[in-house]
């Protein structure tokens, strides 16, 4: 299992696939509490014809390291890893944080950023009342019972709860620390005002039943985009869990477009 030293942190990372593909890598990020598994669908699939790399970010999954407190310091990281694996030129796929960190990407190093991939993500976080009031009850509350909270919001009505229960399981993993401190930084992104910067072909998945960041949160920040596509699927907002398929295909779909500038 490989690892890469970045900032005190040691980060664990999957690369796959064949170095000679004709695309370039597809770089797949993770959300908060989350880890590089969300994107098993995706690696199966994409490895075969092309580069896939993914990891876990610094305090998530299988990775050390103390809680990033600006969503750039988890860009830099990203940034780090590619640069010693080498790669120039990729396409960042971010899911919920995981997307805010590829929006960061974009903006930072356009240079490098062939497309643009989002999922279940926005530019400007806004939260709602109702998990305002939860956060801010988080700290009179058992950790455990705050990431249960926040886990079953995730998912859309039907989805098994047995499955809901790894997942709470799994996040619960995360240091409280790093837990709070992104919740923190996730609260103070904004990029909603920069993005019309970002000039590469955008795809936008979104799941229609996401209450964590709801579609018309995403809508807002998807006509700042001069260049995006959206898609819609019956899912909430662990979208690459719920319905990996249906993700999959969008991204085929998408990669299979023209290529930029053409």
């Amino acid at each position: 299992m490989p690892q890469f030293a970045a900032d005190g942190a040691e980060l664990i990372y999957d690369d796959e696939g064949p170095r000679d593909a004709e695309g370039v890598p597809l770089v797949f990020i993770h959300g908060w509490t989350a880890d590089r598994h969300r994107w098993d669908h995706q690696m199966e699939h994409f490895s075969a014809g092309r580069r896939v790399i993914r990891l876990d970010l610094r305090g998530h999954g299988e990775s050390s390291g103390g809680a990033a407190r600006t969503v750039e310091e988890l860009a830099r990281d990203v940034m780090a890893l590619l640069d010693h694996l080498k790669v120039e030129r990729f396409i960042p796929v971010g899911h919920s944080m995981g997307g805010m960190i590829a929006q960061v990407i974009a903006l930072t190093h356009p240079e490098r950023v062939e497309r643009l991939v989002l999922v279940n993500s926005i530019s400007r976080m806004v939260y709602s009342r109702g998990r305002g009031l939860l956060m801010a009850a988080s700290a009179r509350v058992p950790f455990k019972l705050f990431i249960a909270a926040q886990i079953h919001r995730a998912f859309a009505p039907g989805y098994p709860r047995q499955e809901v229960r790894e997942y709470i399981r799994a996040s619960a993993a995360t240091p409280r620390e790093v837990v709070m401190t992104l919740y923190d930084a996730m609260r103070a992104f904004d990029v909603l005002d920069r993005v019309g910067e970002i000039r590469v072909p955008t795809l936008i998945v979104h799941g229609y039943h996401d209450i964590q960041l709801p579609v018309k949160q995403m809508l807002r920040m998807a006509t700042h985009y001069p260049d995006a596509v959206i898609r819609i699927i019956d899912a909430g907002h662990e979208l690459p869990v719920e319905k990996p398929k249906e993700l999959t295909a969008a991204l085929d779909w998408f990669l299979s477009g023209p290529p930029p500038g053409s």
